[in-house]
């Protein structure tokens, strides 16, 4: 049977078990599209910018435990591409990304619309392919998939030539398994370090768990969970580990670092054995390593052993996948800890972190507040997916989890994620509740999107805090030796009310804390979309 290479494409996707594309048509990548129009099974999502393709391939990816998948043209729109290959490259999310490319006879002249996008994105991405050949797509989709979804995941890309799209195979052949040269990440961990670990957790009188966004990428929690429990270990979260265990949960003590909860922190720096399963130990989640590693020891598990002693040294390193590492460490025999005394103080941090009162001011709201009495009313499986900046800080600190999840860009730090990858999330699993949290700064990066949020008759409910200037910006501007605030004021910000209308989508106004409850029950009973738009005084700080 004779196939063009655009075909072959679709067919090699169809095989991976794709249900879903993200994207934006051009002339280099129209083969491809036209080629998907033979395949209703596979849905498509066009966005409105490039970047957000990868944003909602990487929501997508998240809840899904799917590989997410974005195809675009070439030029402009392979390089509008790249902050959402980045994101994912920094957030270790699985992701293949195709764009089209020039004729091949035309490649290194600087023709229309040409750009070296495999060498343009090469320091964040596991790997990439220039296809010259069409006979030669089924295995590099196989290997690029294969790659994508193990070991440390994260993006892939696929440039095709729009000649060889167009080019006839005969017969092609389509690889049922996939074996790269010098490629084979580590799964299980070594017997003498688990045993070393094993030991480690049972001398240790004050021990943390420090829980990354590796657990959730080997869908481990339930094995956190499980070591937790058993050993009576308090757990603290990096931003990307967030959502692991609920807030309610006796052994949860919120986010560490910089941004993070007071009790994590004081936990951390009174522990005598860390635990890090995960995570990668960055600046913003552990402030001062050197001092960590003087005084405790500490165990790092992680699939990529590149991360471990990249920013601390682990008295104990473990390589391989953290859900089959921590089902060794459970299957073993270790005595519990006597952890009680322990226990007991970090109740007393926990209960006043959550007894906070929260500041008022006549004419807002404040975010914490929201965001604490949101929390109460969404579902217990709700994805709530988060944007950069302050709004990001109060979310990760107040806002109440349960058994759902947390999306956020934690690695990139990428403002105007939150809303298209709500979107990747909503599509993936549509009978979830789904909820964003933005800035009025974040929102405008992306609120384009509202128009993929219609075409698709999503529900969507997204809580707009609306300070009018960049909030962490001039937060740092102020606090800092600088000459105070620049270049952060929001002016000639659109009326978000008129904005949510022309797309269709319902608006409401928070402005008041007496009346708070009753607007967010009707924004949460809103049929379909809404959107909150809630008033915060510009001097509000993630400090206060």
């Amino acid at each position: 049977m004779e196939m063009t290479g655009a075909q072959i494409l679709i067919e090699s996707l169809l095989r991976e078990g794709v249900d879903h594309i993200f994207g934006y048509a051009g002339a280099t990548i129209c083969p491809a599209v036209d080629a998907l129009k033979e395949h209703p099974e596979i849905g498509y999502t066009l966005v409105r910018t490039e970047q957000n393709a990868g944003h909602m391939a990487s929501g997508y990816a998240r809840v899904s435990g799917k590989v997410g998948v974005c195809m675009v043209t070439s030029g402009p729109g392979a390089t509008n591409l790249i902050t959402g290959i980045a994101t994912a490259y920094m957030d270790s999310i699985p992701m293949v990304a195709i764009t089209g490319q020039v004729p091949s006879s035309l490649l290194g002249r600087d023709i229309f619309q040409e750009v070296d996008i495999t060498g343009a994105v090469t320091p964040f991405t596991k790997h990439n392919y220039l296809v010259k050949d069409a006979a030669k797509l089924p295995q590099v989709v196989k290997e690029a998939f294969y790659l994508a979804s193990t070991g440390r995941p994260g993006p892939v890309l696929i440039d095709i030539p729009i000649d060889i799209q167009e080019q006839q195979v005969a017969d092609p052949v389509f690889p049922e398994e996939v074996n790269i040269r010098g490629y084979k990440p580590s799964v299980r961990g070594n017997d003498l370090q688990i045993k070393r670990v094993a030991e480690a957790i049972s001398k240790a009188r004050q021990p943390v768990i420090c829980s990354g966004g590796g657990v959730w990428l080997a869908n481990a929690r339930d094995e956190l969970v499980e070591l937790a429990e058993r050993y009576s270990i308090p757990v603290v979260k990096t931003m990307m580990g967030l959502s692991v265990l609920p807030t309610d949960h006796p052994l949860n003590l919120g986010m560490i670092g910089a941004h993070g909860n007071r009790c994590a922190n004081k936990a951390l720096a009174k522990s005598d054995l860390l635990v890090m399963v995960g995570c990668r130990a960055a600046d913003r989640a552990i402030i001062s390593p050197e001092e960590i590693q003087r005084r405790m020891a500490t165990i790092h598990i992680d699939v990529d052993p590149a991360e471990i002693g990249k920013n601390m040294q682990a008295a104990i390193p473990l390589v391989g996948n953290v859900k089959v590492i921590l089902r060794q460490i459970l299957d073993r025999d270790v005595a519990a800890t006597d952890s009680a005394a322990w226990l007991e103080k970090l109740r007393d941090y926990r209960k006043a972190e959550l007894n906070r009162v929260f500041p008022r001011r006549a004419g807002s709201v404040f975010p914490g507040t929201v965001l604490r009495r949101l929390g109460a009313r969404l579902d217990d499986d709700a994805v709530i997916c988060v944007d950069v900046g302050q709004n990001q800080i109060f979310a990760c600190k107040y806002l109440p989890q349960k058994q759902g999840r947390l999306l956020t860009s934690g690695g990139l730090g990428t403002m105007g994620y939150a809303l298209p990858a709500a979107i990747g999330a909503k599509t993936a699993l549509p009978q979830r509740q789904t909820v964003v949290v933005c800035g009025d700064g974040s929102f405008q990066m992306a609120m384009n999107e509202l128009a993929a949020i219609r075409c698709a008759d999503m529900d969507i409910k997204i809580i707009l805090f609306r300070n009018h200037v960049l909030g962490l910006v001039h937060q740092i501007q102020k606090t800092h030796p600088y000459h105070g605030p620049f270049g952060v004021d929001l002016d000639g910000s659109p009326d978000f009310e008129t904005i949510a209308a022309a797309y269709g989508i319902p608006s409401l106004v928070a402005d008041d804390e007496d009346k708070l409850d009753e607007t967010l029950d009707r924004f949460l009973a809103a049929e379909g979309s809404c959107i909150l738009i809630c008033e915060v005084h510009p001097d509000v700080g993630t400090t206060d």
